[in-house]
């Protein structure tokens, strides 16, 4: 792998990674109000008052270092995001945010993991069966009905989910990650209860992302069925089922790997909004009631762990590409 070509691929993810973190850290400092007053307001409206408020608010604002110029709470910012020492949860106080966001990583990444690998196997198989010219009636019956679906954004199709199955048919539950009451641990009834909790969210994003990766894929297989190695595969005698498989799908799945890369973002970003929409406990759960009460740090922190995620994804799906399709090579790639 040359050096050269490597270099440029991490260098230019140490751009996006510190753009990123940098609008990050700017946005929601333009959020009118403080956040520490915020809170005290809300014990205020619970009947929960203090003598000298305004010191107590002063103190806590030192104490979180947000009584300094916005240029060294920047610095100490980056610094901070690079040891990944986010510092206190003003919602949570005095929880640490990294002790928040590891608390609610294992539901996102495995939600995001199963939806992905989901709709990504499923979306290619059934595109891949749409441009082959043997394919049965079925597939050509099925898709249409699941084409529209990629034009529904996957809060919205998690809304309709919601009142057709939880309220409607009451099938499913309404929210949560498990059922109230079981214990967090490796048993049958609790890894049931996840499962069952989590269909319906992953449904959303599975059966919203299926047409795109369908479109996709029919439109590779459309244009790899007129080419030079399919026509001489055909000619060797070799089974369909072999020519599809290895010739036809194989061929045509290599620009689909790097349409992972660049849609994982969206994909994220969308989840984040299925959290919210099923009160499910990962990082969107969270990251909403951050921004509702402007907590800068939960914030920073999960917008960060979120950006190096995708970031990180496409640096890897970049080089790995070559590895995947052996006509490319690193020194033709500049």
């Amino acid at each position: 792998m040359p050096i050269g070509y490597f270099g440029r691929r991490i260098l230019i993810f140490l751009l996006v990674v510190w753009a990123a973190a940098s609008v990050n850290f700017i946005i929601p400092r333009m959020a009118r109000g403080d956040p520490i007053q915020a809170q005290f307001a809300q014990l205020e409206a619970l009947g929960i008052r203090s003598e000298g408020m305004d010191k107590v608010v002063a103190a806590y604002r030192a104490k979180l270092g947000l009584d300094r110029p916005l240029w060294q709470q920047y610095l100490a910012y980056l610094q901070n995001s690079v040891t990944f020492n986010f510092g206190p949860s003003i919602t949570y106080f005095p929880a640490d945010v990294g002790v928040q966001i590891a608390q609610r990583i294992p539901w996102t990444l495995g939600l995001l993991t199963v939806a992905i690998v989901l709709s990504f196997l499923v979306g290619n198989l059934l595109g891949a069966l749409l441009g082959w010219p043997r394919s049965s009636r079925f597939v050509r019956w099925l898709v249409p009905i699941l084409m529209p679906l990629s034009a529904i954004p996957y809060y919205l199709l998690g809304l309709i989910l919601i009142f057709l199955f939880a309220f409607t048919i009451r099938a499913f539950p309404l929210g949560e990650a498990y059922t109230t009451g079981l214990t967090i641990q490796l048993s049958w009834e609790f890894v049931a209860s996840v499962i069952y909790h989590a269909i319906l969210p992953a449904l959303s994003i599975v059966l919203a992302s299926i047409g795109f990766w369908m479109l996709g894929m029919r439109g590779m297989m459309v244009t790899n069925m007129g080419e030079d190695y399919m026509i001489l595969a055909e000619a060797k005698g070799l089974s369909q089922r072999r020519v599809f498989l290895h010739y036809a799908m194989r061929n045509a799945m290599l620009p689909q790997f790097t349409g992972l890369a660049l849609t994982f973002g969206s994909i994220v970003s969308g989840a984040v909004l299925v959290e919210v929409i099923f009160s499910y406990p990962g990082m969107g759960w969270i990251l909403w009631n951050a921004i509702r009460n402007t907590d800068y740090f939960l914030i920073q922190g999960i917008v960060f762990v979120l950006v190096l995620s995708v970031a990180l994804a496409m640096l890897l799906v970049d080089l790995s590409y070559p590895l995947i399709d052996r006509r490319i090579a690193y020194g033709r790639m500049k």
